[in-house]
């Protein structure tokens, strides 16, 4: 195995929440570099890994070789021989998230981009794996077993590996012919609706049949949902997806809803960025943040359609979509950073904005998730005009680059949409570089659907507010609004209106009812302020609705547009 990586992972003291790893391999220079990975494939921005590594060694047999560190996450070695090496190091694993690692006595979650180094020079070689894990656990990983225990083709292949140690229940279900797993860590109090699994592989099957093909990770995917008290989100792999949800939320239909466009999102990635990918991210560098403008389609693309693909399966209906989408349409235009941030910039800016909020986010930048979503139904929309489909589009994109392991940028839409007609071309670069520019009204208008806007009940102010042990504090304060002209900023701490006292939210904007001008008292910094601020009336969602006056053009797109394709 002298071209190739053997890594060794001990799970065995999980109440030390540490993993030990020890790595051998044969240098090929005298020069040995290693790395491991800043970030994780599917999450765009810094993780610094290596702020959990320690106790780093390496060796030649029994001498010591001495490692000098070149950066954070980066180390080298100046070898006198070619000898075989061994590497050991420990991982502090104590942070579940789909994005890093937790081990403890319970079970371990590990993403292996936070755990594994990268050799120079081997980045492309086989690298095979073994784990110990307590004797009571079974160690599941989406990768081709071997005599060792696992065998990854390279690096890429071994650290978009998720890796799950545990009791945990495992249930198999099939979608289009293959065979794929379940690996369920948690349940709901109530237990798991009848349908669960046979809804699993609907929303799967519905996926395949928006991509025109068979799932590309075949029998060997494996789906793993971590049910917990707190938590929402999931990490795309090849043959993989890891996801988060929150137990309290099955309670609800809605909620129910929202697990399986979580996981029609996540399987979807299958084709859309695992392997339909940016250009900017073949091959990946793990080194540093990647600026990808294509992150609009791998997110946006997706995220519209996971809204759809239940409907497709059959799990909800109609009423249902536009209820959720219309939520997902308000959200974009109740964004105020939508004037200051537009689509491609928001993709490119995602390593130091989307990740890390801060008071002022909402108010300068705008999510391309979201924003991305947005822009898919108004190129769905209006392709479905010119007697075409953003599907045909996707599947084009996946035939004629994504199976073939090349990357896409905006020069392929433009070419595609060119053959459809020679402005949409233009269309697509004004709603991606400029602001305010997604027609979503016009665009619901020609599918017989109405945006419709529903006014706030209570006085405007325009204030974020957060009750802590008697205490309200300004956490946001929109752009232009009332809050912002009585010149009130995050960190004041509301003592009263009119004088009365105010302690909890919701008494804020009773006292400001039927006012046109409130004084609020004040703290800022330690020291007693007032101001005064006049409520103001304004929008609290935007709804999406069925047009009752829809021609019969319009009736026709609208049904064509439920279809998906």
């Amino acid at each position: 195995m002298s071209d190739s990586v053997r890594i060794r992972l001990d799970l065995t003291q999980p109440s030390s929440q540490t993993v030990l790893v020890h790595m051998e391999w044969t240098p090929q220079w005298n020069r040995q570099i290693l790395q491991l990975p800043v970030w994780t494939p599917g999450s765009y921005t810094v993780r610094d890994h290596a702020q959990h590594l320690h106790s780093l060694r390496l060796s030649n047999g029994s001498t010591a070789q001495k490692v000098r560190r070149l950066s954070p996450s980066r180390w080298v070695c100046e070898l006198t021989t070619l000898e075989p090496l061994t590497l050991t190091y420990a991982i502090e694993s104590r942070d579940l998230t789909v994005r890093t690692g937790l081990l403890d006595p319970d079970f371990a979650s590990l993403s292996l981009a936070s755990v594994a180094m990268e050799i120079e020079g081997f980045r492309w070689m086989p690298h095979h794996l073994e784990v110990s894990a307590p004797s009571h656990w079974q160690v599941h990983l989406p990768l081709e077993s071997s005599v060792l225990g696992w065998l990854a083709k390279d690096f890429d292949a071994l650290i978009d590996t998720p890796l799950h140690a545990g009791p945990f229940a495992v249930k198999p279900f099939t979608v289009h012919g293959h065979r794929h797993e379940l690996l369920l860590i948690g349940a709901p109090p109530s237990g798991w609706p009848e349908s669960f699994m046979s809804d699993i592989e609907r929303v799967c099957q519905a996926t395949c049949d928006l991509m025109g093909t068979p799932p590309p990770a075949g029998d060997r995917y494996q789906l793993v949902l971590q049910l917990l008290e707190k938590g929402y989100g999931g990490l795309e792999h090849d043959h993989s997806a890891v996801l988060q949800f929150n137990w309290s939320a099955l309670a609800s239909k809605k909620g129910y809803r929202q697990l399986l466009q979580l996981i029609g999102h996540e399987y979807l990635h299958q084709w859309n960025v695992r392997r339909l990918r940016p250009v900017e991210l073949r091959p990946y560098d793990y080194s540093q943040p990647v600026i990808c403008e294509g992150l609009w389609f791998a997110e946006g693309i997706t995220s519209y359609y996971d809204l759809f693909l239940p409907l497709r399966a059959g799990c909800t209906d109609q009423s249902m979509l536009l209820e959720d989408f219309g939520e997902e349409l308000s959200s974009v235009l109740m964004s105020p950073g939508r004037s200051i941030q537009s689509l491609a910039m928001s993709a490119e800016e995602a390593w130091v904005k989307l990740y890390k909020a801060t008071p002022a986010s909402r108010d300068t930048q705008i999510s391309y998730y979201r924003l991305g979503a947005a822009v898919a139904f108004c190129l769905d929309v209006r392709l479905r005009s010119f007697g075409t489909s953003l599907p045909v589009l996707l599947r084009h994109l996946w035939s004629s680059l994504g199976e073939h392991h090349r990357g896409f940028c905006r020069d392929d839409l433009h070419q595609w949409l060119a053959s459809v007609d020679n402005g949409l071309p233009a269309e697509l670069d004004h709603w991606l570089d400029d602001t305010n520019a997604v027609p979503l009204e016009k665009s619901a208008e020609l599918i017989g659907l109405r945006l419709e806007a529903v006014p706030q009940k209570a006085p405007h102010h325009g204030l974020t507010l957060k009750a802590s042990a008697g205490d309200l504090v300004v956490q946001r304060v929109m752009k232009n609004s009332p809050g912002m002209k009585a010149d009130l900023v995050v960190g004041d701490e509301i003592l009263a209106i009119n004088g009365f006292r105010v302690r909890c939210i919701d008494s804020v904007a009773d006292l400001m009812r039927n006012s046109s001008e409130v004084q609020v008292s004040f703290v800022r910094r330690g020291l007693m302020k007032e101001t005064f601020l006049q409520p103001e009336s304004a929008i609290e969602t935007w709804r999406l609705e069925v047009d009752p006056q829809a021609s019969s053009d319009q009736l026709a797109l609208r049904e064509q547009w439920f279809k998906i394709f």
